[in-house]
């Protein structure tokens, strides 16, 4: 089987930390050109020059992936190139429904299921050209899964693994596939505030199987996985990364 990625240009976005650093020095490891997004350019570039100092064949290229003019303006020479989408930005809002305003709904929503969506549409027209595609989304075991306090955050992946089922089922046709992967509770700077939290440690590491927190380096074999020919015959999944949590519910 074939895990390698070599000529394949792949766009990872919010790729400076966390999953999607994992997930960009990967795919860089199996010879993937990565481009590192995040709305910060500077960190875009401190992190795509750290990695470029390791060998690998990346550029930077900070555009915030909510933003429509941004968004375009940015991927307008590139669109039709990339080979790998991986969406992977994504943010939370935790109050309770009460305090819950309409802004912060819209917020979350924009970002982690309205902006991969508008990524999938700017990209997947050169994907069905070569005849050949990955989309990846990164949901979240909130997709299979609620909790309370976040309703807008679990919407979104719920809708999210949505758009991954009915996108494969257009593109598949086409040598696209798409597919998206549900990772449960890593130490990535997004849990950080759950991470310091002893009662919600606590529940993470009574609940998942494996007894700790993912590494965000275990969720990147996944999604190389999903990218490459070895994953050829999958598509519109959503594969859960989570420990064993989910089973135990």
């Amino acid at each position: 089987m074939d895990f390698r990625l070599d000529g394949r240009r792949a766009l990872i976005t919010g790729s400076t930390r966390g999953l999607g650093l994992a997930i960009a020095r990967a795919m860089a490891e199996q010879g993937a050109q990565v481009i590192i997004n995040s709305r910060n350019a500077d960190d875009c570039q401190a992190t795509a020059e750290a990695l470029a100092r390791q060998g690998h064949a990346v550029q930077a290229l900070p555009f915030d992936a909510s933003d429509g003019p941004d968004r375009e303006a940015a991927l307008a020479g590139i669109r039709d190139n990339i080979d790998i989408l991986v969406n992977n930005a994504g943010i939370n809002h935790r109050v309770p429904l009460a305090d819950f305003d309409e802004g912060a709904w819209r917020n979350v929503l924009d970002v982690n299921l309205t902006a991969p969506f508008l990524l999938a549409q700017l990209v997947a027209p050169g994907m069905v050209k070569r005849g050949w595609g990955r989309i990846i989304n990164i949901a979240s075991i909130m997709a299979q899964v609620g909790r309370a306090t976040i309703p807008a955050y679990v919407s979104s992946k719920h809708g999210l693994v949505g758009l991954t089922k009915t996108l494969a089922i257009e593109l598949g046709p086409h040598g696209v596939t798409v597919n998206a992967i549900n990772p449960g509770y890593f130490a990535t700077e997004f849990n950080t505030p759950l991470m310091a939290d002893p009662d919600f440690d606590a529940m993470v590491k009574a609940h998942t199987p494996v007894g700790r927190w993912g590494d965000p380096a275990e969720l990147a074999g996944a999604a190389v996985f999903l990218a490459s020919e070895a994953g050829s015959y999958v598509n519109g999944a959503a594969l859960t990364v989570d420990g064993g949590m989910t089973a135990t519910l």
